[in-house]
């Protein structure tokens, strides 16, 4: 959900690699703030929602979940990613007017290694992530061709709804693995991305080849330059949409909301991890709209939600993702959250420690919302 530190070459755990899988890039020249576009989404909008992102703490005590979700209300949140299974945390919120929705890896999944190795992706070399994984350890990517693999997350999915508490599902890493990484981690890497390089480019699996064909009558194995066929690159966006759209309409078998944490724009995100979100049958969708993995300065949260909110029109409701150790103060966050609504979001979340300044800052924003 967040990429935080700059890489080195040591072991790092997920936290530390997810800042390191943006690539710096900047939003088409689309509708600003200001803009009749604009102006118009923000008429239409019905109701605004804000979200945390958060991991539950088995050592949190009832009476610190009472006062953490009651100033969360009190302070305009309106619901929370968890990003693991805890039904205190998830009714404790839900007594205080919550939403409550469940977080989960989608495609980069490392449980079924020894159990369906052959599940996993295979990059253009061959080498699968089941066994040889690319940039760190945990990136383990399932093949979204395969049938199996589909209804394995269909049934994760199924799991975890048919539980009262639970209000939604989340789904993060719904994507490809990450083609290509920010250029001030090249040298971390010893490697140079200046194009598509052939051990990060996934999925190549014999099923992905087969189906491939299948559809558009070309062989894999036969065009020259395949990073550059907009045929191989469709078939890939369509995968992870197909696979989202089935767990969506299961999601709505069962009443309950679906959303999405996703690239910070559609061009990004189709451009460096194969994921066409503008096309999910979601609820809500969160761009991770961190100016601070894109060396942009906080105005461009503005640029990356008009790109997205542009492009959706209208589908869904677009919620900003903001990372808060990328903000230098509490204003700083303000500007933030004005720039995300004044292009037509439908609210904000948060990824980080949200402080009690935060939510004032938050509450009084939405003051001038409802105003």
């Amino acid at each position: 959900m967040a990429w935080l530190d700059k890489l080195t070459l040591n072991p790092m755990n997920k936290r530390d690699f997810l800042k390191a899988g943006l690539v710096v890039g900047a939003a088409a020249a689309l509708p600003l703030k200001g803009s009749a576009e604009a102006t118009t989404i923000a008429k239409k909008r019905k109701k605004i929602k804000n979200w945390v992102w958060t991991n539950p703490n088995q050592k949190d005590t009832d009476e610190e979940l009472t006062t953490r979700y009651a100033s969360f209300k009190a302070g305009g949140v309106t619901g929370i990613f968890f990003e693991a299974d805890s039904e205190r945390h998830f009714r404790a919120a839900k007594a205080h007017g919550l939403e409550t929705h469940r977080w989960i890896w989608t495609f980069n999944r490392a449980e079924l290694i020894t159990i369906h190795p052959d599940w996993y992706s295979k990059n253009r070399n061959g080498d699968s992530c089941a066994d040889k994984p690319p940039y760190v350890n945990y990136y383990r990517w399932l093949c979204p061709s395969r049938p199996e693999v589909q209804q394995y997350l269909e049934q994760q999915v199924t799991d975890i709804l048919t539980k009262d508490y639970v209000d939604g599902i989340h789904l993060d890493y719904v994507r490809y693995c990450d083609v290509v990484l920010p250029v001030n981690l090249w040298a971390n890497y010893k490697i140079e991305q200046t194009k598509e390089l052939p051990e990060y480019d996934y999925c190549y699996c014999e099923v992905c080849r087969a189906k491939f064909k299948e559809q558009y009558g070309t062989d894999l194995s036969e065009i020259e330059f395949p990073e550059a066929s907009l045929s191989w690159r469709l078939f890939r966006y369509n995968n992870i949409v197909r696979v989202v759209n089935s767990i969506s309409a299961i999601a709505h078998q069962h009443k309950k909301l679906i959303t999405a944490a996703v690239f910070p724009t559609p061009e990004v995100a189709r451009r460096n991890v194969r994921q066409d979100w503008t096309n999910f049958n979601l609820d809500g969708v969160c761009p991770m709209t961190y100016h601070g993995f894109y060396k942009e300065k906080v105005g461009w949260i503005g640029n990356a939600v008009a790109e997205g909110v542009h492009f959706l029109a209208g589908a869904f409701p677009l919620y900003a993702g903001l990372y808060i150790p990328d903000f230098k103060n509490d204003e700083e966050i303000r500007q933030g959250i004005q720039a995300a609504l004044k292009n037509g979001a439908h609210g904000v979340s948060f990824f980080g420690n949200v402080t009690p300044s935060i939510l004032e800052v938050l509450k009084s924003a939405m003051a001038v919302v409802n105003a």
